[in-house]
């Protein structure tokens, strides 16, 4: 075949179209175990931070423009709690996604980290059974916490709940999330329009993070 421009182009376009075409096929193979997976894992999550639970109705709710669902526990004809799927892209390499327990009269049941990419050996900790960060919160009604401006906070920060060691920013993340999640519960099962939640940390705490802190193995 004569090398010509028109035949170079054709060419091209014929291993693009293959190459899309394995490509999409690849992804219609993948979509549907990965779509189980993600199920299996949510309910997973959902008996770890419940009480026992027979079905649940799920609310979606947006809050600071992030996405968060609220799955309204039953048993028989009574609430038995409610799970928060959480986030916040406060982390220290971005996306924390819980999934928060409350009993219906507002105490933290658990917390299960569905999603984090934190530092090896220090911000992955909130995921650790028995952390400092669940152990400031689990089996506590929030509001009876040492709030800052009406939310959750780390001691460093005014409030009472113990960060993770070298971690602090993985810390703040993992209480901007819970006090989403706590915004969300309190919209299902009382009624209190949900309004956006800053992070617990100061604009001033944010600008002064030791430079250690955001590059190196102190976050």
């Amino acid at each position: 075949m004569k090398s010509t421009l028109v035949n170079m182009t054709a060419v091209l376009f014929g291993i693009t179209l293959v190459a899309s075409a394995g490509v999409g096929v690849v992804n219609m193979i993948t979509e549907e175990p990965i779509a189980l997976a993600k199920e299996a894992a949510t309910k997973e999550a959902l008996t770890q931070v419940l009480p026992e639970f027979d079905a649940t109705a799920i609310e979606e709710l947006t809050i600071d423009e992030l996405p968060i669902t609220v799955y309204t526990a039953t048993k028989g004809d009574a609430v038995t709690g409610y799970a928060v799927q959480t986030m916040t892209k406060q982390g220290f390499n971005g996306v924390v996604r819980l999934m928060v327990g409350f009993t219906p009269e507002g105490e933290v049941v658990n917390v299960n980290v569905l999603e984090q990419a934190e530092t090896p050996g220090l911000g992955t900790k909130m995921a650790d059974e028995g952390n400092p960060l669940l152990g400031s919160i689990q089996g506590q009604k929030l509001e009876e916490k040492k709030l800052v401006d009406g939310k959750l906070a780390v001691t460093k920060d005014g409030g009472d709940v113990d960060a993770l060691t070298a971690a602090t920013i993985s810390s703040r993340a993992y209480v901007d999330a819970v006090n989403r999640a706590w915004m969300a519960y309190k919209s299902v099962a009382t009624g209190v329009t949900p309004a956006d939640v800053a992070t617990g940390a100061t604009a001033a705490a944010q600008t002064n993070e030791p430079e250690a802190q955001k590059g190196g193995t102190n976050e």
